[in-house]
């Protein structure tokens, strides 16, 4: 054998036969089953290990906000003017001239039309004039009764001579009267041809040019525009017969105003806007419910001080539905709805989730009334609701409302 040869040789493995296996078996006290069962429990508990269950999800909690709170109940209205005029022609004849910008903001006794009063001037004069005729033919029966009483005391005229005198004296008072008033309405026919605007407020536009003839007599006098008045506005609105009763019974025990004799507060939101923009005040109630809608008239006052709001606008009126009370209030986001309840998940001392059904009322301020269900000790879940399970364990972490996390 060469030394290549005894280089790459190798000597062949031993073989076992059962017998050595056996005795192999028996090395160490221990047999060849309980080394295999050790292995695969070792194998075992590092396969549990590495499958250990994902810690607690982590959710935030917080204690329901408490504050005392006043019920508030919202209506649809439609505003309209505390006064409205239609400016109608009160003589007739042609416009000489238009004495307004459209749209513009007017005040009581700004001059709007001016109507030709050449005709009415006339009457005026004539008037004046038949005026003082009655008044002359006046002074003279007078004075024929005093001379008649002077002579018949002497019997130079009789007595039916001075009761004549005393009835031309008598009529022709009479008829100095009646002048003066054909003179008052000629002075008040040459006024009306100064056509002025009777409130404050805004006028639309001019619905008569110059040089029209208008008509003035009653039930067919042109229309020649229209007034509005701004501040304060009126808002009406329909109260449902539901929330009447509630409102009623409230005042029968003692715990909130009526609105026919106490001004309640009301807020209005406008359309578009999310969150009261006026406030004003109860005014009127009507004397019953509308048969056809079951609903009760009612209507508020606001002030509209910078002439914002405009008749026949809608807006969104809360009229003061409770007196002040204590509540507590969480936000929307942690109220989740089981069929047709509502539920809240409260984490236990245990950190355990439990589901609590609640009874919701309005909202405040953002918040949401809860009226049952709660106290102000539970941790309810505000952030996170999506991992909390009923009965598992949570990892909370505790916040204000509103405020910073811990």
């Amino acid at each position: 054998m060469s030394a290549t040869d005894k280089t790459e040789y190798r000597a062949p493995a031993p073989r076992l036969d059962r017998s050595s296996l056996r005795r192999v078996g028996r090395c160490g006290g221990a047999p060849i089953g309980l080394l295999f069962a050790l292995a695969l429990a070792g194998c075992h508990e590092r396969a549990q290990a590495q499958a250990a269950a994902p810690p607690p999800p982590r959710v935030t909690v917080a204690q329901p906000v408490k504050r005392t709170v006043t019920d508030w109940d919202e209506f649809t209205g439609r505003f309209e003017a505390i006064q409205e005029v239609q400016v109608r022609a009160r003589v007739g004849g042609f416009v000489n001239s238009v004495e307004f910008k459209d749209g513009a903001t007017v005040r009581a006794g700004d001059l709007l039309y001016i109507i030709d009063p050449r005709p009415f001037e006339a009457v005026k004069l004539q008037a004046e004039g038949q005026l003082a005729d009655a008044r002359a033919k006046g002074e003279l029966a007078k004075r024929d009764l005093e001379r008649g009483l002077t002579l018949v005391q002497t019997s130079a005229v009789s007595e039916q001579v001075v009761d004549q005198r005393r009835q031309q004296l008598q009529a022709a008072r009479a008829a100095e009267t009646q002048a003066d008033g054909a003179l008052k309405a000629a002075q008040l026919n040459v006024e009306f041809t100064h056509v002025v605007a009777p409130i404050t407020g805004r006028v639309s536009r001019h619905l008569v040019t110059a040089g029209n003839l208008v008509q003035g007599s009653e039930g067919s006098a042109t229309l020649l525009t229209s007034i509005v008045s701004l501040d304060p506005i009126y808002i009406y609105f329909d109260v449902d017969e539901a929330t009447y009763l509630k409102n009623n019974r409230l005042w029968f025990e003692g715990r909130r105003p009526s609105s026919r004799d106490t001004a309640n507060p009301v807020q209005v939101t406008l359309t578009g806007e999310t969150k009261p923009s006026h406030e004003g005040k109860m005014d009127f109630l009507d004397n019953r419910l509308d048969a056809s809608t079951g609903t009760l008239r009612s209507r508020a006052i606001i002030p509209n001080h910078d002439l914002s709001i405009l008749p026949g606008q809608f807006g969104r009126v809360r009229l003061i539905g409770s007196s002040p009370y204590e509540a507590l209030l969480l936000p929307d986001a942690a109220i989740a709805t089981d069929q047709s309840r509502k539920i809240v998940f409260v984490v236990k001392d245990d950190d355990t989730v439990e589901a609590r059904a609640v009874e919701l009322g309005p909202i405040n301020e953002g918040l949401r009334v809860i009226r049952t269900g709660l106290k102000p000790e539970d941790r309810v879940i505000i952030d996170g609701i999506q991992r909390a399970r009923i009965d598992a364990k949570v990892n909370p972490h505790m916040t204000e409302m509103g405020g910073s996390r811990t």
